[in-house]
């Protein structure tokens, strides 16, 4: 097991820089989630701690080694990707075993290390079974069991569940979270999927653009998101966000008169943002129902009213208004976040 620290670092593609001066520490032991939109970095950084990048500028240590210009094969890493990249003519025992059989690793040592790796992942039943005889979920833990013989000091997941189906990507997630506590080892998984970096991290490493927005452990960056971007991807569904003006150093809300806002100086136009649970609706008012969506125990109220105001409400009660009602909402004023609307930056 080892820490991963990364020191100013940079990737750059010929002049585009695509990673501005990174710093981060990741703790032994730790499960740490890279988390943003499509082409925020995130994958490329991975890459960089892996090895299959270089590293423009800055430094990256694994334990107390400088890694920075170590091939990938003598990083002490494993890597499991999107796509499964098993052998189709081998059984699951011979992929599992193949890069220790590269490495001239001793039979007897190699079926032990496979043996307690498919104990691990319930794979027993399946090991004289080529790929195309399983199902993707057991692919992926096949490609997880390969890595594992390897005895890596860091783990490291490229997107691993984008190929499976809902049901296999919680049941994944369960067995990822499961193996992580079995082993203890280092983990920094990569997904844009922030249901996943919730349900599995220790700790979160927003992105965005090539930079960190913040890194936090979950409910951290739930509770208190230190900028607009941030409060807007963590959470599902996402945080509503209204806009305020500044009068005579006094928030007002034209679409919600009624609520005692704070009292900020210095800044003239604000944004204003509220959890999907924190809103409650009352009986009437001017927000229409423009979208239900029953998942059973919750129901989420997608709405709409003047100036073009969007808002999603979570509602658990069990009578659920009718489509295109009319309907107000309650809103407290403890439960508002603000942001600076030029910035984005939290108040």
């Amino acid at each position: 097991m080892a820490n991963v620290i990364l020191s100013k670092t940079i990737k750059k593609y010929g002049s585009i820089e695509v990673i501005h001066g990174i710093d981060l520490k990741i703790e032994d032991g730790e499960f740490c989630v890279f988390v943003g939109p499509s082409g925020c970095g995130k994958s490329t950084l991975l890459r960089m701690i892996s090895g299959l990048e270089n590293t423009t500028s800055g430094n990256i240590y694994i334990g107390s080694e400088d890694v920075t210009n170590v091939d990938a094969s003598d990083r002490g890493v494993a890597m499991v990707f999107q796509s499964y990249a098993l052998y189709p003519h081998m059984t699951v025992r011979e992929n599992m075993g193949f890069g220790l059989k590269m490495n001239k690793t001793p039979k007897d040592e190699i079926n032990e290390k496979v043996n307690k790796a498919t104990e691990i992942l319930k794979l027993e039943p399946y090991l004289d079974r080529k790929p195309k005889a399983l199902s993707g979920g057991q692919r992926q833990r096949v490609a997880i069991g390969r890595a594992i013989v390897r005895g890596p000091e860091v783990f490291l997941f490229d997107e691993p569940l984008s190929n499976l189906d809902a049901e296999l990507r919680l049941e994944m997630r369960v067995e990822l979270a499961r193996l992580h506590k079995e082993l203890g080892t280092t983990m920094i998984y990569v997904t844009h999927d922030q249901v996943e970096a919730m349900t599995l991290a220790d700790k979160i490493v927003v992105l965005n653009d090539g930079i960190v927005e913040q890194v936090g452990t979950p409910m951290e960056l739930y509770s208190n998101p230190k900028n607009r971007f941030v409060a807007g991807f963590i959470g599902s569904p996402a945080m509503n966000f209204f806009e305020l003006t500044n009068k005579n150093d006094t928030l007002v809300s034209n679409q919600f008169p009624d609520i005692a806002l704070k009292k900020i100086n210095g800044f003239s136009k604000v944004t204003a943002g509220i959890r999907p649970n924190d809103i409650k609706l009352k009986k009437s008012g001017n927000m229409n129902i423009d979208l239900i969506e029953e998942l059973g125990g919750v129901t989420y109220l997608y709405l709409s009213g003047k100036d073009n105001l969007k808002l999603v409400v979570e509602h658990r009660e069990k009578n659920i208004p009718k489509l295109n009602a009319k309907v107000g909402l309650k809103i407290k004023e403890e439960d508002l976040l603000y942001f600076d609307k030029e910035t984005g930056k939290r108040i």
